[in-house]
């Protein structure tokens, strides 16, 4: 697992202060894309490669029939 502590970790804008955020680091070290729960900095972190990240996010923004 990639150390995540010295990376950038950004929430979306549109996320408020609600604190129920997601938070995404878009360059681990060795490369690859950390999201975690701002709530929790110190949990668990799932990591994606750069090619599965890109096609989550796409999927999301495609409206399905």
């Amino acid at each position: 697992m990639a150390d995540t502590t010295t990376v950038r970790w950004r929430k979306s804008s549109r996320s408020g202060n609600q604190g129920d955020c997601v938070e995404v680091a878009d360059a681990l070290p060795g490369g690859g894309v950390g999201v975690r729960d701002s709530k929790d900095p110190n949990g668990p972190v799932l990591t994606f490669s750069p090619t599965s990240w890109t096609t989550f996010t796409t999927s999301l923004r495609t409206p399905t029939l």
